[in-house]
């Protein structure tokens, strides 16, 4: 079986994106590209497919900027708007593909996919709506198109938020605390994505610290963060003060796992 995967980083910015409407610092100004950061996604092909994790408002923009011909599914972290917003723009791969979007998400992630897209989900469906097919899942291994998906639970304050790992490659997003229990399942991973929204203490996401602190804990190969605030400061300074093994993902960065 080839275990290579392909990553490629949708978005990296965190709920706001990056410039942030009517801010005038230096971030949002930057002439940078890597300092323009969409709402946090990734894209992994695995095994001949492709997956999402988590479809934002700017899923569409994403992916006409990768050309991305197909997606066989979509794993949803938790239902924050940042990370759900978009998922009404698959209806283009329903359209291409004849079948239904099959997503992967919680029980409460469910609840509220159903809530705010009420419409996809009515007895009576308005023509050309999306077509969405839910797999509840929890914190247990489950597979997609044979492909074995371990989920890693994380607190988000109060909310839980579920991180995956696929092969050697883990993706972590709105993590502020994480159990020694599920830091197991991330060690001896070649890759960690893992969020660090700034330099101060934040009450629902690691900082630059925290994050530093648990790569140095679980020992991934290689660590890229994401969900970046424009309050960190510009890419170009935050990677020189890194250790080396450690990177800050922009939007549009692949990176190939062998």
């Amino acid at each position: 079986m080839n275990k290579s995967l392909t990553i490629t980083f949708l978005g990296t910015g965190t709920s706001q994106g990056v410039p942030v409407i009517a801010c005038n610092c230096e971030v949002c100004r930057s002439s940078d590209s890597r300092d323009k950061r969409l709402r946090s996604s990734v894209l992994v092909e695995v095994q001949g497919k492709t997956l999402v994790i988590d479809t934002g408002p700017d899923f569409r923009q994403q992916l006409l900027r990768e050309n991305t011909q197909q997606v066989d599914a979509i794993l949803f972290t938790h239902e924050h708007k940042d990370h759900i917003a978009g998922l009404d723009d698959v209806r283009a791969f329903n359209y291409k593909f004849q079948k239904p979007m099959e997503v992967f998400c919680t029980g409460q992630v469910a609840g509220a996919l159903k809530r705010e897209f009420h419409y996809v989900f009515s007895e009576e469906k308005y023509p050309g709506v999306p077509s969405i097919n839910i797999n509840e899942i929890e914190n247990k291994p489950f597979v997609v198109d044979q492909i074995e998906v371990i989920p890693i639970e994380v607190m988000h304050y109060k909310l839980p938020v579920l991180g995956f790992r696929i092969l050697d490659f883990v993706y972590i997003t709105d993590a502020k605390t994480i159990s020694d229990q599920e830091r197991d399942k991330v060690r001896g991973c070649k890759v960690l994505v893992i969020n660090a929204l700034h330099r101060s203490t934040h009450i629902s996401h690691f900082n630059l610290e925290e994050a530093l602190e648990f790569i140095a804990d679980v020992k991934p190969e290689k660590a890229f963060l994401t969900h970046i605030s424009h309050l960190f400061g510009k890419h170009e300074q935050i990677e020189l003060e890194l250790p080396e093994h450690v990177h800050i993902a922009h939007d549009g960065l692949s990176i190939q796992i062998l």
